[in-house]
């Protein structure tokens, strides 16, 4: 059987997936999790459709592509671990990061910071850049790795169930998820607005019962 024609955006990775295959998509996807330009999400998809036209094996997509993007957001974890903070601390103040924002964002991310990192991965940016915004904030490892495999296994199970069913239809879908998860970001944003709103109204509240 034939590679199926990949349509729209897809179509410039057909010579890589017939080169290379599983590595393909083992390599994109991990490099993309720790901040390099790749089309990881892309080529998962279009892996997923070649899987349903008999090309590849839906499982094996599937078991290396939640791998890949479980060890690229660790490695992204590291590089925030080791790096981050110090370079957040020394360079943070040209884009008015101060250590006193940093500190709070770091307190925020520590009490809320599984539902940011599994949220993450669906959102472009925050996708190749969660990793490493938990390891510069010190999120304990074993909670990052608990809730970025969550993460992980949704999306993976997501985008190859509907690659590989979805056929030549997979741009149109593609198309509409990805504006409703600019939804998804707002929705986020504003979850984060609202936990923090109430965390600064609880200390003033306690600093008055204090006062009195």
């Amino acid at each position: 059987m034939s590679a199926p024609p990949l349509p729209g955006v897809l179509g410039g990775l057909a010579p890589v997936l017939n080169h290379w295959g599983y590595w393909a998509v083992g390599g994109l996807v991990l490099v993309e999790d720790f901040g390099v330009p790749a089309p990881g999400e892309t080529i998962l998809i279009a892996a997923a459709l070649y899987a349903g036209a008999g090309q590849l094996n839906i499982v094996a997509v599937a078991v290396i592509g939640f791998l890949a993007a479980l060890i690229g957001d660790n490695v992204g974890y590291l590089i925030g671990r080791t790096g981050g903070r110090p370079l957040v601390l020394r360079y943070g103040k040209y884009v008015l990061l101060t250590p006193e924002r940093f500190d709070k964002a770091e307190g925020f991310f520590t009490r809320h910071g599984g539902k940011v990192v599994t949220i993450a991965r669906f959102i472009e940016g925050l996708r190749q850049a969660n990793g490493i915004i938990a390891g510069a904030t010190r999120m304990h490892w074993r909670r990052f790795l608990a809730f970025n495999a969550l993460g992980a296994a949704l999306w993976v199970g997501l985008w190859t169930a509907v690659g590989y069913a979805a056929g030549d239809h997979i741009t149109t879908i593609y198309t509409q998820i990805n504006r409703y998860s600019l939804y998804l970001l707002l929705a986020a944003a504003l979850l984060a607005a609202a936990l923090i709103t109430r965390t600064i109204l609880h200390r003033r509240r306690r600093t008055v019962r204090r006062i009195r």
